[in-house]
């Protein structure tokens, strides 16, 4: 429930996968491995949560990759499918959170979007997903070098948007990622599904 005496929001920072986007390893890791087992201890050992976030923080794929590989030649070719193959990770848009997108730009709320993702694939992920040109602008996390939940990336986007934090309403599917936002001022919905996200953006008087 929203505070009545709380200011309206009147813009919106999206994050991306997870929320717009259903992206997932797994989704193209399970074509790659005959045993679910396996490819849990691939992601979980070799293409690490950590490692990934290298990637998101600016360490260029082709780098990441030589560097792995080195340390597991065994898991070479696997290692750079996570490259070669990027886009089998994605499964498609979350449609109902894209319709949530649209009608708000049909309102004119200005429309942002705030995502950890590496920097060289993000053009390849918008020339995909044509929503995202819905966006008036984009903070990519790579592009400098600091990943959510870090708070300086929720104060790096606030002042390139031109927002101001108690009026701004930002989405994401994890929580720390969410509570983070908060820290810094921002309004923020832990996004689990689209019904959801309407009723908040009902509740704030954005739809």
């Amino acid at each position: 429930m929203t505070n009545p005496h709380q200011e309206s929001p009147t813009a919106v920072i999206f994050d991306i996968g997870g929320v717009l986007v259903d992206w997932d390893p797994r989704h193209l890791y399970r074509s790659l491995f005959d045993r679910e087992s396996e490819m849990e201890h691939f992601l979980s050992e070799i293409c690490t949560p950590d490692w990934h976030n290298s990637l998101d923080a600016g360490t260029p794929m082709d780098v990441a990759i030589a560097a792995l590989s080195t340390r597991y030649p065994e898991y070479a070719p696997l290692i750079a499918a996570y490259r070669d193959r990027w886009h089998h990770m994605f499964k498609g848009a979350i449609s109902g959170t894209v319709s949530l997108l649209a009608r708000l730009d049909d309102r004119g709320i200005p429309l942002f979007a705030l995502s950890n993702f590496p920097g060289e694939k993000f053009g390849e992920f918008r020339h995909s997903f044509p929503f995202t040109a819905r966006f008036r602008d984009v903070v990519v996390s790579s592009e400098e070098g600091l990943i959510k939940p870090d708070p300086r990336i929720y104060e790096l986007a606030l002042d390139r948007f031109g927002l101001t934090a108690a009026t701004t309403l930002f989405i994401d599917d994890r929580l720390d990622n969410v509570e983070s936002a908060q820290k810094v001022g921002i309004r923020a919905h832990h996004f689990q599904n689209p019904n959801d996200l309407e009723k908040r953006l009902l509740d704030e008087g954005l739809l």
